[in-house]
């Protein structure tokens, strides 16, 4: 999903709580991140593998100028024959230490074995985020948890497109107050496609 379709999905969402929400998550994200100077790893289930979330936060990376924000994909099934960004194993969950951020997507819960490695990287000092399900062990042991259930108007994949937009505009003005060229060229963007105001 590219900026132009970004944008306009969050004007069909305006008024309701998701935009609000993403943005949130998408700022606790960042600023875990960004304050421990990288160590983002993204995780799914078995079932599950957030490879869209990945390529979404590594072009916000880019686009943003927060390298920080590129993420190390972590795979069940990475086999070393796997190109170097797709062959890192649970393993990795494993070694995470203080000041690394791991990111859960989980649409219905993770296996127990996941779970365990998550659990290990938080006593060592992660940060656990979780995008998903709200319910069982996983969003009890998440700093922050971005609930996206069956029931909810938005489906997994559109939330992860919002969380990983705003996560690559919630930069902090820099030092002189001077805001970052993306973020005035959207502000001229949303100016020049808006309506002319009325003339009576």
């Amino acid at each position: 999903m590219d900026a132009v379709r970004v944008a306009l999905l969050r004007e069909v969402l305006a008024g309701t709580e998701w935009l609000g929400a993403t943005r949130r998550f998408a700022g606790v994200l960042r600023g875990s991140v960004v304050s421990h100077g990288g160590g983002l790893l993204l995780v799914g289930t078995r079932e599950y593998e957030p490879w869209h979330l990945a390529a979404h936060l590594v072009d916000e990376a880019a686009w943003s100028g927060t390298p920080e924000l590129a993420p190390t994909l972590v795979r069940h099934d990475a086999r070393p024959s796997d190109p170097a960004h797709l062959a890192v194993g649970l393993g990795r969950i494993e070694a995470a230490r203080r000041g690394e951020t791991l990111l859960v997507v989980s649409p219905q819960g993770p296996g127990k074995t996941l779970l365990e490695r998550v659990h290990d990287a938080r006593r060592a000092g992660a940060t656990v985020l979780a995008l998903g399900t709200a319910e069982g062990d996983l969003a009890t042991m998440a700093h922050d948890v971005l609930a996206v259930g069956a029931e909810s108007e938005l489906d997994l994949d559109t939330v992860q497109h919002l969380v990983s937009a705003a996560a690559g505009e919630t930069a902090l003005p820099t030092a002189r107050g001077r805001r970052r060229l993306r973020d005035r060229l959207s502000r001229l963007a949303d100016t020049l496609t808006s309506p002319p105001p009325p003339r009576w």
